[in-house]
């Protein structure tokens, strides 16, 4: 994300949720009890039942149950505007994986990787800057598969930037290219999370490779694809479902679900648009 709206949200984010945001740090102890004992049953994923379950807490950040009881977050940021208010954080996680270095896909990975013992998945140079433990620290890069219980998770293109700033008051550091993630299920949906990026020829390699049947894409525009690039992404793709993401946490990602369903209709295409509602399991 550009500096200046960077500095803007940073700014709206600290005066509703504080520091802890900005540090990738959670509340205190005392403060974490309190907030699980006033947390709604809405905003904990409900349990593993057989089928994949995804839950969106906002932004472009999930949490992800298979049939086989991995538990995989991706892009973090748990304390994001849209995130389901009161919700605890899951309180076992295997896999973290992060797409790219902004502040709002890295978010809470260190914390939560602290907190759970997960292993975190991402760029090499990304993951070497985030000071993990050797043993939690997976970095890898495109063409990287690797394996978590029932889901075999593959490291994929996309097109965009990424840096990474520890501290706010420090510059930012490059960390290595962005990524999208593929995650194949077994006896499940094969998932395509496109980290932020805007549309590109190989989304059709991607879909020859790996046939994912359900794409969470961004379609807020300006800092990716809007809904009409989308929508030829969502054909490259040739997925069933498209489960949009990274819109309407700020004013600039105006792009909204009902957009990316009239351009789908525009293109043609028969993919359903699944909107997902923050803190609320979804089963796939």
């Amino acid at each position: 994300m550009g500096n200046n709206l960077k500095a803007v949200v940073v700014g709206a984010v600290l005066g509703v949720a504080g520091a802890a945001f900005a540090q990738a740090t959670p509340a205190s102890p005392k403060a974490d009890a309190k907030a699980a004992a006033k947390a709604p049953a809405a905003g904990k994923p409900a349990a593993t039942t057989g089928k994949t379950e995804v839950t969106w807490w906002g932004h472009a950040a999930f949490v992800v149950k298979t049939p086989g009881g991995a538990t995989i977050a991706i892009d973090p940021w748990l304390t994001n505007p849209k995130a389901p208010q009161g919700a605890t954080w899951p309180e076992a996680v295997d896999a973290i994986l992060v797409t790219h270095g902004h502040f709002d896909h890295v978010g809470e990975t260190k914390a939560l990787a602290q907190k759970t013992n997960a292993k975190v998945y991402g760029s090499f140079e990304l993951v070497s800057l985030l000071g993990l433990p050797e043993a939690q620290g997976m970095g890898a890069n495109v063409g990287g598969t690797f394996t978590v219980k029932d889901a075999t998770i593959h490291l994929v293109e996309a097109v965009h930037s990424s840096s990474y700033q520890a501290d706010p008051k420090a510059a930012s550091q490059y960390a290595g290219a962005p990524l999208g993630f593929v995650i194949e299920i077994a006896n499940g949906p094969t998932l395509y999370h496109a980290g932020d990026t805007g549309a590109f020829s190989s989304m059709a390699l991607i879909a020859e490779q790996f046939k994912p049947t359900v794409a969470m894409l961004p379609i807020g525009g300006h800092f990716t694809m809007d809904p009409a690039q989308a929508a030829v992404a969502v054909k490259l793709l040739k997925v069933k479902s498209v489960v949009p993401m990274h819109y309407g946490t700020f004013p600039a990602l105006a792009g909204t679900p009902d957009a990316l369903t009239t351009e789908l209709k525009k293109a043609r295409g028969t993919a359903k648009v699944v909107s997902l509602e923050p803190g609320k399991a979804t089963a796939l």
